[in-house]
């Protein structure tokens, strides 16, 4: 299926025509006066045709992004203040300017409106919180032998994908099984060419070996377009084959052939087993419902191909207090299938008043007709009651751990004596052998819980040495500057409201004095060390900035909390770490020779051995190098032999 493409500003600018105005408004305080008289005098210049409006505040800020069949009537709305609701009359207050964008239909707004929605995250859009990309089941075709992998954001590589699966979980229990029942291989091409026998998958009967030819190019074929079929929904056909195959085997008295084609049907059985409801007849189908409880909204999905259950996931939209259920939906389903290719049938638990905008703006990412459906009776029916069903589940699940947070909270804001309970907290920890590859880390937690878009690393630049007081107060004094230049006002949402630091007096000494030198002093700061008795967890002392310690009893939940956030800033600084001490071990001398590629490279290791040996070469042994060029001899020779 192919992935469909939005409309984009910077990639088709002859598609559409972006007008910009910006007004200055005097005073300080935004009002409602100033937001009607910035849309008047753009409304003034308003084509009645389809398109996107952005509407953004005094710093440039979006606020809303809005899609219209004819931009002059809808914006024309936002004059009428009277007939506007609360939350409305609040952004038309803090509106300054507008940014128009014309398409050539409404079908195109749509897609580019959830697009903006994406990029801009507005304050008065309903947001989609989820960002994680949805992963698939992909098989290459860019090879004789073609590999089974998962797979996960850009689909640049040639080959066929099958999802979206709801979680990794899912996609690599099915690729297990997948192993079992066609015996693909999932090693690298490399890996694959440098084979002289079999792995350890083939020994445990999870592939075919074709590395060392213990199967054929057309046997290996064959198996490729049984998992197509399978992965496709003709996943009983395959079995009967297999169920025909192995009475074959049993029958002409090859036991071996005949067991391993058992064990393959057993793993097709599984895969069909393992599926939490039942869509047989359903084909290709993506199911959502919804939930609503105390303001708060609940989406559930299930993802059906090829009528299997490709798994579930609940979502949790945002910003959708003043708006209708079906707006919500509506919004929801733009901005989930900005990059999610859509099936060809979706079924919703509510009719939608834009269902056939939806359904066109889908046509093109599904590669043909998309139908919205509302089930009335039957399978599809029950299907929707059960997705019903669970996504009021998922959602009460969802305010029991929103309460629960909400009170930890306030108990660590009684219990670090800060004024109110925490909205966003930073935790902050260094990683590096013996100063070497040394970073630090920084994630950041909020009432919903990790915020993982803006986990930040930093790599150690001036303390080199094995000295973490200096490590942590470069990290300080980078992030802090940073925010002050981004946000000098305080108001972007990105300065927190408490600073955990994983360290002891030594480190909280470090981060308070570079906050003082920098003028900061209302930012929370507390260091949690662990305890007289390292090896025993619960025994953490927290260190405050003027030299007080408290502990807390060992199972205390806030201590739990309070843990889990410093096994997270440990995890993210520790994989970092990790990754960059990789790149350092793979890393050659040459790549620091500008205008160089890994093909040059290559071919310079090859033909002299080290990378010593091409730094002490002749430059007329450099240009007898096979596949280096004589201006490239010249650039690795001066490289290594500036001219004084």
């Amino acid at each position: 299926m192919a992935r469909k493409t939005a409309p984009s500003e910077r990639d088709a600018p002859e598609r559409f025509n972006e007008e910009r105005a910006t007004y200055t408004i005097k005073g300080s305080r935004p009002d409602l006066e100033a937001g009607v008289a910035a849309i008047r005098e753009v409304l003034a210049t308003l084509p009645p045709r389809p398109g996107v409006y952005r509407m953004q505040d005094a710093r440039g800020d979006v606020l809303y992004v809005g899609k219209a069949r004819a931009l002059k009537n809808r914006v024309a709305n936002y004059t009428q203040v009277d007939r506007l609701p609360l939350r409305l009359q609040r952004m038309v207050s803090r509106t300054r300017s507008m940014t128009i964008v014309t398409t050539n239909s409404e079908a195109e707004a749509l897609l580019l409106e959830a697009q903006l929605i994406k990029r801009y995250r507005p304050p008065y859009n309903v947001l989609l919180r989820d960002d994680k990309s949805f992963p698939f089941i992909l098989l290459r075709a860019d090879h004789a032998f073609p590999r089974i992998t998962k797979h996960r954001g850009a689909r640049r590589a040639a080959g066929n994908y099958y999802g979206p699966f709801a979680s990794a979980g899912s996609v690599n229990t099915t690729i297990n099984a997948l192993q079992k029942l066609f015996l693909l291989r999932s090693c690298t091409d490399s890996f694959f060419s440098r084979r002289d026998r079999p792995c350890l998958l083939y020994q445990i009967k999870r592939c075919s070996a074709p590395c060392v030819g213990r199967i054929d190019e057309a046997g290996y074929g064959e198996l490729i377009s049984e998992a197509k079929d399978f992965l496709g929904g003709k996943s009983g056909a395959v079995q009967k084959k297999i169920e025909s195959q192995m009475q074959e085997a049993a029958e002409s008295l090859d036991f071996e052939r005949a067991a391993m084609l058992r064990d393959r049907l057993r793993a097709a059985t599984f895969i069909q087993g393992s599926q939490a409801i039942n869509a047989e007849g359903v084909g290709n189908a993506d199911i959502f419902a919804m939930a609503t409880k105390n303001g708060q909204v609940g989406v559930q999905a299930f993802f059906i191909r090829g009528g299997q259950n490709w798994g579930h996931r609940a979502f949790f939209p945002s910003h959708t207090e003043g708006l209708s259920e079906e707006e919500v939906m509506e919004s929801f389903l733009a901005q989930f299938y900005e990059e999610v290719p859509p099936p060809r049938l979706i079924l919703v638990d509510r009719a939608l008043p834009e269902a056939e905008l939806l359904a066109e703006a889908f046509r093109e990412g599904a590669g043909g007709k998309v139908e919205i459906s509302v089930p009335q009776r039957g399978d599809r029916r029950r299907l929707i009651e059960q997705a019903r069903r669970n996504a009021v589940e998922a959602l009460d699940r969802r305010l029991a751990e929103s309460g629960t947070k909400a009170r930890l909270n306030a108990e660590l804001a009684e219990f670090l004596e800060l004024a109110e309970p925490p909205q966003r907290i930073e935790v902050y920890d260094n990683s590096h052998i013996q100063g070497a590859q040394a970073l630090g880390a920084m994630i950041v937690s909020g009432p919903e819980g990790f915020i993982k878009g803006q986990y930040r690393k930093w790599n150690i630049k001036s303390a080199q040495t094995n000295d973490d007081f200096a490590m942590m107060r470069e990290v300080f004094q980078r992030r802090f500057a940073r925010a002050a230049d981004e946000d000098p006002d305080r108001d972007g949402g990105t300065r927190p409201d408490l600073v955990l630091i994983d360290g002891g007096k030594g480190q909280m000494s470090a981060a308070r004095d570079t906050l003082e030198e920098m003028g900061i002093e209302d930012v929370p700061l507390i260091a949690i060390a662990k305890g007289p008795h390292h090896g025993r967890e619960g025994r953490e002392v927290f260190h405050f900035p003027d030299g007080r310690e408290k502990m807390l009893p060992v199972n205390s939940p806030l201590l739990f909390h309070l843990q889990r956030l410093r096994d997270e800033v440990h995890r993210f600084a520790i994989g970092a770490h990790r990754e960059k001490r990789s790149r350092a071990i793979t890393a050659s001398p040459l790549d620091e020779i500008p205008g160089i590629g890994p093909a040059r490279k290559r071919a310079l290791l090859l033909h002299f051995g080290t990378a010593s040996k091409v730094r002490a070469a002749a430059l007329e042994d450099l240009k007898r190098a096979p596949g280096v060029s004589a201006a490239v001899a010249q650039t690795v020779y001066d490289f290594y032999h500036p001219r004084g």
